[in-house]
């Protein structure tokens, strides 16, 4: 029987190449999403991924929503906690609303998830966690204060998390992905992009599949010595 592996906003963008990269590896996947039902139905239909809609800054429902894809696939071996939002504005005119919804469906959606499988994983004695962070939670980025808090607050945690999982068999790793070319990174000003690209040494974007390529590196079963890492998939941009 494959291993269970459950990727958070895992139907579209950076997520939704991670969920076809360990598809194709062989892997059970279960693939979370916050809101579009048609678009989730159009991605179960065509990858033959099971698909589950749950608010992942919601502890009790990440609670739920595990068990119930446990019931119906299997415990969960591996979790890819890539879910995220933006809500960007410098900080003097930032909302609390804005601050607290990044913080909590970046940042404490990994502790949610985190928790809801890791009983199981220490049991079993095996697990794998990859959690999805990012360069800006490395070098910063202006009118990004809350996202930046975030995606760092995620290298910090996962550390920590690695150290209590050593011993269990459980790995637990970062990823941090430079400027990807996803829908979101396409719609900013083209001005503004070219910008962005000037500053990374390889000269291009980075591509989802170059992130679900890490990750599949991470969670095989032959990467039982990497943990407390974060691999750094920006093209040069930021080396740290």
């Amino acid at each position: 029987m494959s291993r269970v592996a459950l990727v958070t906003g895992g139907t579209r963008g950076i997520g939704e190449a991670i969920s076809l990269a360990l598809k194709a590896e062989g892997y059970t996947v279960a693939a979370t999403y916050a809101g579009n039902e048609e678009a989730a139905k159009k991605f179960s239909d065509e990858t033959g991924i099971a698909t589950y809609r749950f608010d992942v800054s919601d502890y009790d429902a990440c609670q739920v929503e595990v068990k119930k894809i446990e019931d119906e696939l299997g415990p969960v071996e591996i979790l890819v906690n890539n879910a995220g939002i933006t809500r960007d504005g410098t900080m003097h005119k930032m909302s609390f609303e804005q601050w607290d919804k990044v913080i909590q469906t970046n940042l404490t959606s990994c502790f949610s998830m985190c928790h809801a499988v890791l009983i199981g994983m220490r049991d079993r004695g095996f697990g794998r966690i990859v959690n999805i962070g990012s360069v800006n939670g490395q070098a910063g980025q202006y009118g990004q204060v809350n996202y930046a808090a975030a995606k760092s607050g995620i290298h910090g945690f996962t550390k920590a998390l690695a150290q209590e999982s050593a011993a269990r068999g459980i790995t637990v790793n970062a990823i941090a992905p430079g400027y990807i070319a996803t829908e979101m990174v396409r719609a900013v000003p083209e001005n503004v992009l070219e910008k962005i690209v000037m500053r990374i040494p390889v000269g291009r974007l980075g591509e989802a599949s170059e992130i679900a390529r890490g990750v599949v590196f991470l969670v095989a079963d032959d990467a039982a010595f990497i943990t407390g890492s974060t691999l750094s998939i920006n093209g040069g941009q930021h080396m740290y």
